[in-house]
């Protein structure tokens, strides 16, 4: 199994425990991390909207909370042909990513189209690392 399908997999699952009761539209993202983690997350809606947190921030947090800091490959996965990360999402995964970073958008039938970071974020702001 290629890792796109393993992060695809575990995206759909995330997919698929989306709380969204007010708009209806899940999203799952999976995050393959530099030290071989594979993490999800879903969206989570609620009243006070948007107070919600999205699928790529949910991943990331968790991420982080296992001990990871560089994200290599993402895959998102939502009901609509092309829902790419929101603005917010993008300058998230800019924090933890390297611009060539692939980021897979996906519906539930597999791959739509990839984009880069830096594609999807050309002038975020960058964190210096010592790297």
């Amino acid at each position: 199994m290629s890792a796109f399908d393993k992060l695809f997999e575990e995206a759909k699952a995330a997919h698929a425990t989306a709380y969204a009761p007010y708009s209806n539209f899940n999203v799952g993202a999976a995050l393959l991390t530099d030290d071989g983690k594979v993490i999800s997350g879903c969206n989570v809606e609620n009243g006070a909207y948007p107070e919600g947190t999205c699928a790529e921030a949910g991943a990331i947090a968790t991420m982080v909370r296992a001990g990871s800091t560089r994200i290599v490959e993402v895959v998102v996965v939502a009901d609509a042909a092309l829902c790419t990360p929101c603005g917010g999402c993008r300058q998230k995964l800019k924090e933890f990513a390297a611009g060539n970073t692939p980021v897979h958008v996906a519906d539930l039938k597999g791959l739509r189209r990839t984009f880069t970071v830096d594609e999807l974020l050309p002038a975020g702001f960058e964190l210096e690392r010592s790297e």
